[in-house]
């Protein structure tokens, strides 16, 4: 339990001890203006602290201490500016630097599980001959030279090397170095549990898989890419703020530029590093260093809870969802449905119904073709290797939503949905009796009716009509996690919709069971499409969840596409978020942590501008009451003098980025009962404390400036 504790004390740690130093290395380098230059208010206070450093040096050549506006100012003043400068722009890029060693924290056990490791290829694989590759030579080989389409042989004990499917075992893996989920998952060929992550190890048995992704695309190569900052693109709201904050800084500099010709006239000049500290001060320093900072922190803590992000947007978006779109398989259910029953109709007779049926699906290797071959020969019906030679398997299709076989014979087998079976008929030539169509339909609703799915088994001989033989009754089952984070969604205020190409029937009870609000039946890639776009006119912010090919073109469309880790390729491409666990639930995370970024990114923004309001009464008193005596009247916090008032703004500028580094990396504490009383209760509280901290902070910093001699 000790060692537990203190896992979670390091998980939740601002920053390891042991990566201090690398981290203090990382912020000095960001000083480089090449890198700077991305971010034009920090680069801005470079070169105000490089100037003041200059004038420090001449300064101390000169013996002499520059006055300004009026008042002379202690020996070594503006060598004490420059160093509050040069400690600005260090706690700026610190908070990036501890942000992003934060997120290299979370992946040093995927460098370790990706790193250079041998593996066994196989040499020409053939499933039909050798499927377990017991005869079949293979090669030990390096893992970085291993193509997508090369299959590899996965021992107990050994590393998987890359993304892959596993075509033929079944064995415990180990995912927890990637998905931070612990225990191991049954990873097997022909079923939902197929996709395996390069840098899982084997725990039993033996397994063969086909490598879906190089190493530098597999889930552990991008989720440690996610630390870099390097990889990572700014977000559109990142992008727009600093370009109103660039604007906004330029605006200071022109003020501060003319103010000594405006007031010459009538007042002494202020002197290059009094104004540097003026800009320095009220430019919002502490919103451009710690707005990437939320962004790092956001994409983080998802990936801690197994949700890697491909994208800064899409997180942004996450927090202003309003619907969330699933798919019902192996999203919603497990996806693993299996066949419990045959119903003949017309008068079929039962054997020749499971017959047609196993014959359909002996070359399917799904979970549903599995299960119907499997039963049949429960049953009693045995299909012979013999039975099927030579010929055709049909395999299922997105766009026909039916599968079968052509046999040698000439005979056509089909089995799917309702209406694909009855089209294909009629393509065939043949129109289905209306009785027999009444007999589908109502054995399809009570199939429905229980959380079932129907598949219609027809059958079309070489000189014979076509006809419907019965439907295999299919059971699949919703997950045990599902209905209490759809009830979590609910109160969060998302509204959910669950589609799929199962019957509406099928998918009513489904919805029923999961307690979802709404739910759309018989739906192909197309109606997905359709449904995605008739919301985002409607104004809805639209997360879509899914997994399956027919699920990519609607993972595009969606404001936020997000895959499971045992989706497809094309899926998975589709997406911008992948969730590593195949854990849907993660769905309340994702629209948590988006909401809990913005709400911090408004705390920052509400506690600078509440800052600079205190600021300006500490900074401009002090500009001009040598020459204007009664500007002291403005001194509210009735600071010690002149000089210790502007050296006590910059010290407290640099001292309260590093108090608000710890907030924007955590995020400010976020309710969501009532969305307006919370942002009403936000503004008020980082607005007092906005106005509290600096007044109390400069106040305390003055005194013990004011100790100094001259000051």
């Amino acid at each position: 339990m000790s060692s537990q504790l203190a896992r979670e004390k390091r998980r939740n740690a601002v920053i390891a001890l042991r990566t201090l130093g690398p981290v203090l290395l990382d912020a000095l380098r960001k000083f480089d203006p090449r890198y700077l230059w991305h971010n034009p208010v920090l680069l801005l206070t470079e070169v105000g602290a490089a100037l003041t450093t200059v004038i420090a040096i001449l300064d101390s050549i000169a013996g002499t201490e520059q006055p300004s506006g009026g008042t002379q100012m202690p020996f070594g003043f503006t060598w004490a500016l420059a160093a509050g400068f040069w400690a600005c722009l260090f706690t700026a890029t610190l908070a990036e630097s501890i942000a992003e060693g934060h997120g290299r924290q979370q992946t040093e056990s995927l460098r370790r599980s990706n790193a250079t490791e041998t593996a066994c290829r196989v040499a020409g694989y053939s499933r039909s001959k050798d499927p377990a590759v017991r005869r079949t030579a293979v090669e030990r080989v390096d893992s970085r030279v291993l193509r997508p389409g090369d299959v590899v042989v996965v021992e107990a004990g050994e590393t998987i090397p890359s993304d892959g499917e596993v075509l033929w075992g079944a064995a415990e893996v180990d995912e927890s170095e990637i998905t931070g989920r612990p225990g191991a998952v049954i990873r097997e060929a022909g079923g939902d549990r197929t996709a395996v992550m390069g840098g899982s190890r084997g725990l039993s048995d033996r397994l063969v898989v086909r490598i879906s992704a190089s190493r530098d695309a597999s889930a552990a190569a991008r989720t440690i890419r996610l630390a870099s900052k390097s990889r990572r693109k700014k977000s559109p709201i990142e992008v727009a703020f600093s370009t109103l904050l660039a604007s906004f800084s330029i605006s200071f500099v022109l003020l501060v530029l003319t103010l000594n010709s405006v007031v010459s006239p009538v007042a002494e000049p202020v002197s290059v590093p009094v104004l540097v500290a003026l800009v320095v001060c009220l430019i919002p320093t502490e919103i451009a260093a710690l707005m990437s900072v939320t962004g790092i922190a956001g994409m983080s803590q998802l990936l801690q809870r197994g949700v890697l992000v491909t994208s800064a947007k899409s997180l942004e978006t996450a927090g202003d969802i309003t619907t969330v779109l699933l798919d019902k398989t192996g999203t919603v259910t497990r996806g693993s449905r299996s066949a419990i029953a045959f119903v003949p109709v017309g008068g079929t007779d039962l054997e020749q119904l499971m017959r047609a049926a196993a014959l359909a699906s002996i070359g399917d290797p799904t979970p549903e073709g599995a299960s119907t071959v499997r039963l049949a020969e429960e049953e009693g019906v045995r299909i012979l290797a013999g039975d099927a030679a030579g010929g055709r398997t049909v395999h299922f299709s997105a766009a026909t939503r039916i599968s079968g076989i052509d046999l040698p014979d000439g005979t056509s087998i089909r089995k799917g949905a309702v209406s694909a079976v009855v089209a294909w008929l009629k393509q065939q030539g043949t129109q289905p009796q209306r009785q027999i169509i009444l007999d589908l339909k109502a054995s399809t609703k009570r199939i429905a009716q229980t959380g079932g799915t129907p598949l219609v088994v027809a059958v079309k001989p070489v000189s014979g009509i076509g006809h419907a033989l019965g439907l295999i009754h299919l059971q699949d089952v919703v997950k045990d996690s599902v209905p209490k984070k759809i009830s979590a969604l609910h109160a969060l205020g998302v509204r959910t919709v669950m589609v799929t190409g199962d019957h509406r029937l099928t998918a009513k009870a489904i919805a029923a069971e999961a307690g979802i609000d709404e739910y759309v039946g018989d739906s192909t890639p197309e109606d997905k499409l359709a449904l995605i776009q008739r919301e985002q006119e409607e104004g809805h912010i639209v997360a879509m969840s899914g997994d399956g090919i027919n699920d990519a073109p609607a993972l595009a469309q969606a404001d936020i596409g997000i895959a499971m880790n045992t989706a497809t390729a094309a899926a998975k491409s589709s997406a911008n978020m992948v969730i590593l666990d195949d854990d849907p639930t993660h769905l309340v995370d994702i629209i948590k942590v988006g909401r809990r970024q913005m709400a911090t990114r408004g705390a920052l923004m509400t506690f600078n501008f509440a800052n600079d309001a205190v600021r300006y009464f500490t900074l401009f008193p002090a500009l001009f009451v040598g020459t204007f005596p009664g500007l002291d009247a403005l001194n509210i916090l009735r600071l010690h003098s002149p000089a210790s008032a502007i050296l006590s703004t910059v010290i407290f500028s640099s001292l309260v980025m590093g108090i608000l580094i710890p907030l924007a990396l955590i995020g400010v504490p976020y309710r969501t009962e009532n969305l307006r009383s919370a942002l009403t209760r936000n503004l008020i509280y980082c607005g007092l404390s906005g106005l509290l901290v600096p007044i109390i902070g400069i106040k305390l910093i003055d005194l013990v400036v004011s100790l100094l001699p001259g000051y």
